[in-house]
């Protein structure tokens, strides 16, 4: 008997960056195009985007939900299998300066559209609030994805102003990236499964202070919660939360190249 071919899952590494101090910012930046990059394409040669977004500031108030003020990167690879592992590579090099990072795994396309399925691309402006964020220990996925599809979405899907609401249910990781204490020292946040990434659009900075800070809807806490208002998850620990524009700054697949063959 034949097995049934699995069909192909495209999937993204969503990597998000906070900058701990200004004046690291050359070396990283230096250390980022020089290195780093051609360093992942080498050792990930099947990857078809790899994809750079810088952080913008924060709307007012924002940075108290977790807020990570540097890059973000996505590599995206036509299917989650496609690993690879220490073996074979050289180790690449060590990082300058300091920031925080935290990884999440999950299909390219979003396992949830909640709101703005018709919405096209001159209907609005977009400013894009990336969340990623992982249930407390003891919460089960399932038990914690049951309050936020069922429950909380729906409620958050009342926030005025809010034009685009989508989520990404991470894949569970079965082994850590490969060499990552080899190049860099992380916090622990970086070593951490992260359960989600949503994306919730606004038109501007405005629009997420009227939504979140001015006109938030009642929203339902979870049993669980850790935190006794929005988002019920511990900021800088549970959720952690980003701001970006709509179109990339780079595609380091068109204009890099890799640091050896």
């Amino acid at each position: 008997m034949v097995d049934a071919i699995r069909p192909l899952e495209m999937s993204k590494l969503v990597i998000i960056h906070d900058l701990k101090d200004e004046n690291d910012r050359p070396a990283l930046e230096r250390w980022f195009r020089r290195y780093h990059v051609p360093e992942v394409l080498t050792q990930t040669p099947w990857m078809v985007r790899y994809l750079l977004y810088r952080c913008v500031p924060a709307p007012p108030g924002a940075e108290a939900f977790g807020y990570f003020n540097y890059r973000v990167h996505e590599n995206w690879v036509l299917d989650n299998s496609v690993r690879r592992g220490t073996k074979g590579l050289l180790s690449m090099t060590r990082q300058p300066g300091h920031m925080d990072a935290i990884i999440v795994n999950v299909p390219a396309e979003p396992t949830e559209d909640f709101l703005g399925a018709g919405v096209r691309f001159d209907d609005h402006t977009i400013l894009r609030w990336l969340i990623a964020f992982r249930y407390p220990d003891g919460v089960s996925p399932a038990d914690g994805d049951d309050w936020y599809v069922n429950v909380h979405a729906p409620q958050l899907c009342e926030i005025p102003g809010l034009t685009r609401f989508f989520s990404h249910k991470a894949y569970v990781q079965d082994r850590p990236l490969a060499q990552a204490d080899d190049f860099v020292q992380h916090d622990d946040l970086f070593h951490r499964q992260w359960h989600r990434l949503s994306e919730m659009w606004f038109e501007n900075n405005k629009g997420w202070v009227d939504g979140i800070s001015r006109h938030l809807p009642a929203l339902t806490p979870p049993v669980w919660a850790t935190r006794d208002s929005f988002p019920f998850l511990i900021p800088g620990s549970e959720f952690i939360s980003t701001f970006i524009l709509e179109k990339p700054d780079a595609d380091f697949t068109k204009e890099a190249t890799s640091l050896y063959c």
